[in-house]
């Protein structure tokens, strides 16, 4: 087989511009720190309603963190649970959640909260509620047939508001 010089130029220079690019990209990702996100936390999804702090989902008040609420969600068949959590307005809420079966996706729709909740695994995500009102909470992931169903609501209130 026979490659016309230019042909060979153009491969040469293709090919060497790719190197480049990767090499550049891989140095600058390792020179800053940057990883692939992971989970920090593993449990084991067989047990996850005996295992703190699944095992009390629900919106908690906490002391002495750097954030004031935490929501322990547990995603599972079609289902969070709890189906609704109330936080105050400008408080700073840790979202804490997992899936007993299957990948879900934890979705606050209007929010930038967006999780992927996987077997095995603790997804956790820091914010602060600014915005009152009532949040359409999705999976985002599809997980079987009855996914378009499974919906919860994120309800943000002015404790300071009149009635």
């Amino acid at each position: 087989m026979h490659i016309h010089k230019y042909e060979k130029w153009w491969l040469t220079f293709g090919i060497t511009c790719l190197v480049v690019f990767l090499t550049v990209l891989g140095i600058s990702a390792f020179h800053a720190g940057a990883h692939p996100p992971s989970a920090q936390v593993y449990i084991n999804q067989e047990h996850v309603d005996e295992i703190a702090p699944f095992d009390n989902p629900g919106v908690h008040k906490v002391e002495g963190k750097e954030w004031d609420y935490e929501v322990v969600v547990v995603a599972s068949a079609f289902m969070f649970s709890p189906m609704e959590y109330e936080v105050p307005l400008g408080s700073k809420v840790k979202f804490i959640a997992t899936t007993k079966d299957v990948v879900h996706g934890f979705q606050i729709a209007g929010t930038n909260i967006n999780m992927m909740l996987e077997p095995g695994y603790v997804s956790e995500f820091v914010t602060i509620v600014d915005k009152p009102g009532e949040y359409l909470v999705l999976c985002n992931e599809y997980c079987g047939v009855g996914h378009t169903a499974m919906a919860s609501k994120l309800k943000v209130v002015d404790s300071n508001a009149e009635s």
